[in-house]
């Protein structure tokens, strides 16, 4: 008769109940881990130490499937890997052939069988494991980002964005606050900043209705309005101050500028939040501003001239229009107004700023004056100056052409 190669003894016969009660008892050692993650694996052991035969591949494929299992499940690796260690010594303990034998090199060709198909599985094991998380936690991100899009734009759909703000720990029907963060740097550094930041937010504002992340290179973070931390409030005042703080502390200490919108109710009040915060970090660079914290409320004048654009585009047209005919072009006195403006209309702060001369700035005001007809020294004509200057700067004029209205 030809041999047909090692026969397992323990392919599921009626000698293999005890290979049951050792799955059994090794998953109590473990904590009560699912029976079914050990699959063939004690078959796989107890063939080895009868036979001294190794695995095949699909078998240890078998045992790597397991691995996703278990993550499936919510196992921890360290329980996983506990429960097949556990199974091992408790098989070991009870082979009745080998525990006979007195034949110590019998016993050692055994264990070194087992011992093979154990760290063999093991690390399959863990492979699939770490593979199965690993796609799990990809998933999760991008369940995550697409939600935030969804949030931030305010998506129609308001009874699904509930429902998936749910795992997240947000509460729709309370008042948030978006604040955003851009770097001056490379965007790179906002994703760097995020795992300190998030913990800052949540130690300042609780852990429920908490969220921050990152979106075209800013970072976005999002809070309610009365916040879940019991007792005064100690350290920053605001989520802009907060935000602000905590970037400074970076290693590379590049400078940040922060914006932050108003407070408002449901999902719609949280993208509307976030458009503030998103205009004034727009706004911010075009006024040239300062200040590395924007809040909603200092721009409210800015986006009243921005409601009507055709408007505006013709007051600077009509009132700053004639500067292009300078030498040098409208840059130069319309960087003198913004900075006469900037210093209360006093000529020597003006100077002092502008790194000139009091005559040159006095001569620039006079040019201005002569071009356009109207007199910023003037108070009567000061307000529809001022207003033209601030309209060119949203507007990005003369960099930019004005828009026309169609």
């Amino acid at each position: 008769m030809a041999d047909r190669g090692p026969r397992r003894p323990t392919g599921g016969g009626p000698d293999d109940s005890w290979l049951a009660d050792v799955a059994r008892d090794a998953c109590r050692d473990v904590g009560g881990v699912p029976v079914e993650l050990l699959g063939d694996y004690l078959p796989l052991l107890a063939d080895a130490a009868a036979s001294g035969r190794r695995p095949d591949a699909h078998e240890l494929d078998s045992v790597g499937l397991l691995g996703r299992r278990a993550a499936e499940l919510g196992v921890s690796a360290g329980s996983a890997v506990q429960l097949y260690l556990s199974a091992a010594r408790r098989l070991w303990q009870q082979l009745p052939a080998v525990v006979r034998s007195r034949d110590s090199e019998v016993v050692r060709t055994a264990a070194a069988a087992v011992l093979h198909v154990v760290d063999e599985a093991v690390a399959r094991l863990v492979d699939g494991y770490t593979d199965a998380r690993r796609q799990m936690v990809r998933w999760e991100e991008t369940l995550r980002r697409e939600f935030i899009d969804d949030l931030l734009r305010g998506d129609a759909d308001v009874a699904g964005l509930a429902e998936r703000a749910v795992p997240f720990g947000l509460d729709m029907g309370r008042h948030h606050q978006i604040a955003l963060a851009a770097p001056s740097g490379r965007s790179e550094e906002a994703g760097a900043a995020i795992s300190a930041l998030e913990r800052a937010v949540v130690q300042w504002a609780g852990d429920r209705d908490v969220l921050v992340a990152t979106k075209d290179g800013w970072i976005v973070a999002m809070t309610p309005a009365d916040t879940d931390v019991p007792g005064p409030r100690t350290g920053p005042a605001t989520l802009g101050d907060l935000l602000l703080a905590e970037l400074g502390r970076l290693p590379r200490g590049e400078p940040w500028r922060v914006a932050v919108g108003r407070p408002y109710p449901g999902s719609y009040g949280i993208a509307r939040s976030y458009e503030e915060a998103r205009e004034g970090l727009t706004m911010a660079v075009r006024l040239h501003l300062d200040s590395p914290l924007i809040r909603a409320e200092q721009l409210l004048v800015y986006r009243v001239l921005l409601r009507d654009q055709p408007a505006i585009a013709d007051l600077v047209q009509s009132v700053l229009g004639q500067l292009v005919r300078a030498r040098g072009g409208a840059g130069p006195l319309l960087a003198t107004l913004d900075a006469y403006f900037a210093a209360g209309a006093v000529t020597t702060e003006t100077a002092r700023r502008l790194h000139l001369s009091v005559r040159a700035v006095t001569y620039r005001l006079d040019r201005i004056t002569t071009l356009t007809g109207y007199d910023p020294t003037d108070p009567a004509h000061r307000f529809t100056v001022h207003t033209a200057v601030l309209g060119a700067k949203l507007l990005g004029w003369p960099q930019r052409d004005l828009p026309v209205d169609r």
